[in-house]
């Protein structure tokens, strides 16, 4: 006997999480507009707080069918000492019922708008739901390669729920039909031959033959009856097959400018900007490695939280960090085998001579390398660097340059730089 088991518990403080989850899905559109506009509003430290997110009714509306008021009625309201027929009744002054507030009211009714929260998890999963790493491709097998599960045709041995009925019960009834075939024949034969002897009549040796027939057709016919109906041999089963599939390794590299020119407004952009990135990446992509470079006149590999914390400062040359950045992709990371991704944030005021070198630089190795590179200057005025970039930009399709100067605006960055393809602004 089967039984089916149908876990009906709720979740926490009685909240169905698969209703919950259809209605986040169903209003999707809306809650992105909400999520979006709070982000507008909060710093980065508050970023991955939840989230209030109101509804208008007339949005929870669903569509109905109905019959429709056809003819001509005559209605008697009880108490009506004002109007006769005819009468065209004016729309009630001083509200409009649709429980937003206002103008206080006598008439008129309405409802008020839906408001629910939004957890932590699930603001985050609206925030980042539409953005991807640009070009993002799988290119060889990892050290732990991933599985992929495909069919391979069918087998004579496998577990009951990879059983295939039909194949299963169209080899038991070829096998009945090749095993039963000939005596099936051998009985036709013989009942035509009995129907022959007993046309005979009363003839001793016709009905001697025919008792002997009827003998022999009883035991043919239990042959044919002991076929079972299907033999284990006939059941056959879907098999699968485990096979290694490309993974998709990606690298992203984040160069930060900490030279005398950033002040603290700058550098706390460059900042609020690369922990968006980082909150992006490390939510999204489970593979991912996370290279942290700190220049100013030389340039050096930190860790997390040296990148975000430490206050060492000096002069400006940004080549140094690109040449970092060009042997590490030369000594670690094989463009043949790696997604090589570049996220560099600078105020633009770079070293005269030194801004020709990086346009080489990057022209001639790391955008070649890259499937992505992303330059924010934290400021509005066009400083060298921002000038020699500009060039880049045309040539070189992976390459892109915004301009922050407020913390309102790096949202809107981050997420023009980082779209899904296809999803809207």
């Amino acid at each position: 006997m089967l039984h089916s088991i149908i876990d009906r518990r709720l979740a926490g403080k009685n909240k169905s999480i698969g209703n919950r989850e259809r209605f986040l899905r169903r209003y999707r559109g809306q809650i992105a507009d909400a999520v979006r506009r709070a982000v507008s509003g909060r710093g980065i430290r508050d970023l991955e707080r939840g989230e209030e997110v109101r509804i208008p009714q007339k949005d929870l509306s669903e569509p109905v069918f109905r019959h429709g008021e056809g003819g001509r009625r005559e209605v008697v309201h009880t108490g009506n000492r004002e109007y006769l027929t005819g009468d065209r009744i004016q729309r009630p002054q001083g509200g409009t019922g649709q429980g937003r507030g206002g103008q206080a009211s006598d008439s008129g009714e309405g409802e008020d708008d839906f408001t629910f929260a939004l957890s932590r998890e699930e603001f985050m999963q609206v925030f980042f739901d539409d953005l991807a790493l640009p070009n993002l491709v799988r290119t060889q097998l990892a050290q732990v390669p991933e599985y992929k599960t495909r069919r391979a045709g069918f087998t004579s041995s496998g577990t009951p729920n990879n059983l295939h009925i039909v194949r299963s019960m169209r080899g038991a009834y070829g096998r009945r039909i090749a095993l039963g075939g000939a005596v099936r024949r051998q009985c036709v034969e013989l009942e035509e031959r009995a129907a022959e002897l007993r046309r005979l009549g009363d003839d001793p040796v016709a009905r001697s033959e025919l008792t002997e027939l009827e003998a022999r057709l009883k035991e043919l016919r239990r042959r044919i009856e002991r076929l079972p109906y299907i033999d284990p041999i006939d059941l056959k089963f879907r098999s699968h097959v485990r096979v290694p599939i490309p993974s998709a390794r990606a690298v992203m590299f984040c160069l930060m400018d900490v030279s005398g020119s950033m002040d603290e407004q700058r550098k706390d952009l460059a900042k609020r900007f690369f922990v968006l990135l980082y909150l992006f990446l490390t939510r999204h992509y489970d593979r991912i490695d996370l290279v942290f470079i700190r220049h100013h006149t030389q340039a050096q590999e930190v860790t997390e939280e040296e990148f975000f914390h430490a206050r060492e400062t000096g002069g400006t040359v940004v080549s140094s960090a690109l040449e970092l950045m060009d042997r590490i992709v030369r000594e670690r990371y094989n463009p043949q085998e790696w997604n090589i991704y570049g996220a560099q944030a600078s105020d633009g005021d770079n070293w005269q001579n030194d801004s020709p070198k990086c346009t080489e630089l990057l022209n001639a190795r790391l955008l070649p390398a890259c499937r992505y590179y992303a330059y924010i200057q934290v400021t509005d005025e066009e400083q060298n660097l921002w000038q020699a970039y500009e060039a880049l930009a045309q040539a070189h399709p992976n390459f892109a340059l915004r301009k922050v100067s407020a913390a309102a605006d790096i949202y809107p960055v981050f997420r023009e730089l980082f779209r899904k393809e296809g999803a809207t602004a």
